[in-house]
């Protein structure tokens, strides 16, 4: 069975410009500086580094995988496992884990639990509630007839 020169004509034209297409769009949302900063980022594997300037640690939120795995939020920043590269190491607590044990550094460890904010000068602790209540007014239920 012989294909027809002009389908197969047509269907090479369709390949052609589809690959023309997929090519020009590209990525988005990234300049170009970005993005080869970026793509030489995950070729290297490499993290950016980043270091604990603030006067408060922060423990934003905790994920503890089936698996094990271990991802915590200390000041916004996500952290995996034992790795920290915000100069903050992250021991999430195994009996309640919404509680972790933050250390920088030198300094003398601090507990929190989620949603929690240490300043680091004063050693005080803040929730995020600021010593406030989350109150949920739920209608009464109905009777149904």
């Amino acid at each position: 069975m012989k294909a027809h020169p002009s389908a197969v004509v047509l269907l090479l034209g369709f390949a052609l410009a589809n690959a023309a297409h997929a090519e020009a769009l590209g990525r988005l949302f990234f300049t170009p500086e970005r993005r080869v900063a970026l793509e030489r980022q995950r070729q290297l594997n490499i993290q950016e580094a980043q270091s604990l300037e603030s006067s408060t640690m922060s423990l934003n939120g905790v994920v503890v995988r089936s698996s094990g795995r271990k991802t915590v939020w200390v000041n916004s920043r996500a952290q995996h496992d034992s790795a920290a590269p915000g100069g903050v190491a992250a021991d999430v607590s195994r009996r309640e884990p919404g509680k972790a044990v933050l250390s920088a550094g030198e300094e003398a460890p601090a507990s929190l639990k989620v949603g929690e904010t240490f300043n680091r000068a004063t050693r005080e602790k803040a929730d995020a509630l600021g010593g406030g209540q989350a109150r949920v007014n739920r209608p009464a239920p109905t009777a149904k007839p």
